[in-house]
């Protein structure tokens, strides 16, 4: 007796809820190496270049639409640090930036490509936003509710956030007085997809916490660093909020990921598609040339002090480097060498 297509069907959804995202990104090394760390001995540069790390593509969908990214504003949040994260992500295509740019950093992700050799988008724009103000799931989320979170954003009755899945990306941010599953032991973001049972669609998503109150030395590093290393300054953040400046680079590194491997069958090193080394994660720890290990790389500083490693529209961010798997390491805008 073979079982019935509704039973299977079951089956194949219970599996999925069971079944949590696999991408989380940590800034601070020494809590998770980078996926390169045991092969620096062969290097010939140091960020993370190895003959051994082998970036495939598996046939997936990468976005090589016009990228629009709609936020869930998720808790409280300030008018200021609004301001902060819209202007970082408006600044991916701002093409006249003053040099190193956050557009420099987004030209590596464009170099990925489709099976048709379409390259992803240079285009990332803002899209519609939502306020859930009043912690409609609570101030404790599971990656589950999360989904949940975005159906609600979806299903709204007013304003509800449009569904384009094919250049359409979300983006949840939780305010700094939301616990997510896993957040701050294992994770500072990860990204994922919508299950159909849950939101309607399959939706390519990310999440990022603000880790202010939380865990600044383990998520926002290193404009704050771990308690436990003593007589280690934090660097000054270049926007003035340590929490929100901490996200950008974590932001950043979903983002682009979500557009080299939204259905976590496109773009990422290693075998098991569970557990993908994508673009991002091969680099984390890494913002600057020499960059490796527990060191971040050469950065830049301005006259009052503050530590950044590219240029915005009209303000400085530290982001983290991602995979160019045309050379085989990692690059950034603000590289000595170019």
């Amino acid at each position: 007796m073979h079982p019935s297509p509704v039973l299977l069907s079951l089956v194949a959804v219970s599996i999925l809820l069971t079944v949590a995202p696999v991408i989380g990104y940590r800034p601070w090394p020494h809590l998770k190496p980078n996926s390169s760390d045991l092969m620096y001995g062969s290097s010939k540069k140091f960020e993370g270049s190895s003959e051994f790390v082998q970036m495939r593509y598996h046939m997936g969908p990468v976005l090589t639409a016009n990228i629009t990214v709609h936020i869930i504003w998720y808790g409280r949040w300030q008018k200021s640090q609004k301001k902060i994260i819209r202007e970082f992500i408006n600044s991916i295509s701002a093409v006249d930036a003053k040099r190193p740019s956050v557009a420099g950093w987004w030209k590596t992700v464009q170099l990925y490509t489709d099976q048709t050799g379409a390259n992803i988008s240079h285009t990332v724009h803002l899209g519609e936003e939502k306020n859930d103000r009043f912690y409609s799931h609570g101030k404790s989320l599971t990656r589950l509710s999360i989904q949940s979170v975005i159906k609600s954003a979806v299903t709204a009755s007013t304003k509800p956030l449009p569904v384009n899945p094919k250049g359409g990306l979300f983006l949840l941010l939780t305010s700094d007085d939301v616990y997510v599953q896993d957040f701050c032991g294992q994770v500072c973001g990860f990204h994922y997809f919508t299950f159909p049972s849950i939101v309607g669609y399959t939706l390519p998503y990310a999440w990022v916490g603000n880790s202010a109150k939380l865990c600044p030395g383990v998520c926002a590093y290193p404009f704050a660093v771990p308690a436990y290393m003593t007589g280690l300054k934090p660097l000054k953040s270049p926007n003035g909020d340590v929490g929100v400046d901490g996200m950008i680079s974590v932001i950043g590194h979903e983002i682009a990921e979500l557009a080299t491997n939204p259905l976590v069958n496109a773009w990422y090193a290693g075998q098991d598609p569970v557990a993908p080394v994508e673009i991002a994660d091969l680099c984390e720890g890494i913002y600057g040339t020499g960059g490796g290990g527990s060191y971040t790389g050469q950065l830049l500083n301005d006259r009052d002090g503050v530590t950044f490693n590219m240029n915005g529209i009209r303000r400085r961010y530290l982001v983290q480097w991602v995979w160019n798997h045309i050379v085989n390491y990692c690059t950034g805008p603000n590289a000595l060498d170019q």
